[in-house]
């Protein structure tokens, strides 16, 4: 019996990409398996809690080859030892403002193609504004200050099950639209601490609410034995994958969207220090009351540098204060 071989079952899985003509970037994973994709959504906390934990039992594929075809030209790279990969690349032609298809193979040692895993790059027009948000207590009510609560939030309930803040959804929609053509709107990156793993999950969650599509910059995959310690990597790379989005779009004001459940006034801080130029407004949702008063001043130093900010409880305030400041006409 031939021995079969160990890339035989696996998958690749390719997240969303952006970028424009002379610098774009995607990211996936090749994985032995298909990751669990939930079709079914039911309101059985135990039902749930099985279906997430699915999601952490995955088997990384490592050092193995793959290969991007973009427009017919191919570019080549390795997976990490987690199965991840990244390509960086600048494009030969001009590329229209939009959403674009692409695609990864995987190949064997004889360059032969074993899977292929199809997605998307968004090129947004070089004028518009670009967003950048956090997930958790921004736009999901997750209790991130709370382990007991969000635990609980992220176990029982499913992706179609989780609520947003009120109003958020109209106040996404409103920047998503802002100064630009109904048919390609305003770039959105959401950058949390989740892990790749929750990926399928958050994109059901965001296309339920009928949030902005946007590109999801998450954190290294864990596996099941990890559950317990979930968003809880150290922010510095947040804020790396915050400044690698600004590095790529260098001429574009940006608006970063958070709350002050955990870090983000600090990273936002750290940003806006760097990028000043490159900073329109900055907006943090106050969940945190002990943390009232250090936002408030960090907020306060920001605003300094010219930059708008705005501590707010409701998205009907940042509407408001994005109205006042004419990010919203």
């Amino acid at each position: 019996m031939a021995k079969k071989s160990k890339n035989q079952n696996t998958v690749v899985k390719v997240y969303h990409g952006y970028g424009h003509a002379k610098d774009l970037v995607l990211y996936g994973h090749v994985l032995q398996e298909k990751s669990f994709l939930q079709k079914t959504y039911t309101d059985n906390a135990f039902i749930n809690f099985i279906n997430l934990v699915r999601l952490f039992f995955i088997r990384p594929v490592p050092n193995v080859k793959v290969r991007l075809n973009w427009n017919e030209h191919f570019f080549f790279t390795n997976t990490e030892s987690d199965g991840f990969f990244k390509f960086e690349w600048q494009s030969d032609i001009e590329i229209l403002a939009g959403w674009h298809d692409v695609s990864v193979d995987l190949l064997n040692t004889d360059e032969k193609i074993i899977n292929t895993g199809k997605g998307k790059v968004f090129v947004p027009h070089s004028t518009q504004y670009g967003f950048i948000s956090d997930i958790d207590d921004t736009v999901l009510i997750s209790h991130s200050g709370t382990t007991g609560k969000k635990l609980w939030s992220m176990f029982s309930k499913n992706p179609r099950s989780r609520k947003t803040f009120a109003d958020v959804v109209n106040f996404y929609e409103l920047l998503a639209k802002v100064y630009t053509e109904k048919a390609v709107p305003n770039p959105f990156f959401y950058i949390s601490s989740s892990e790749w793993n929750l990926y399928d999950y958050l994109n059901e969650f965001f296309k339920f609410n009928k949030l902005p599509k946007g590109v999801f910059l998450l954190n290294n995959i864990k596996k099941w034995y990890q559950l317990f310690d979930l968003g809880n990597t150290k922010h510095l790379g947040k804020f790396n994958r915050i400044e690698r989005v600004l590095k790529v779009f260098p001429a574009q004001k940006f608006i970063l969207l958070g709350d002050n459940s955990q870090s983000d006034p600090e990273i936002y801080k750290l940003i806006a220090d760097k990028y000043p130029q490159q900073i329109f407004a900055i907006y943090i949702r106050n969940i945190s009351v002990e943390k009232f008063t250090v936002t408030t001043e960090i907020l306060g130093s920001i605003n300094k540098k010219g930059i708008h900010t705005l501590l707010y409880k409701h998205a009907s305030e940042a509407i408001l204060h994005s109205k006042s400041v004419g990010l919203i006409g």
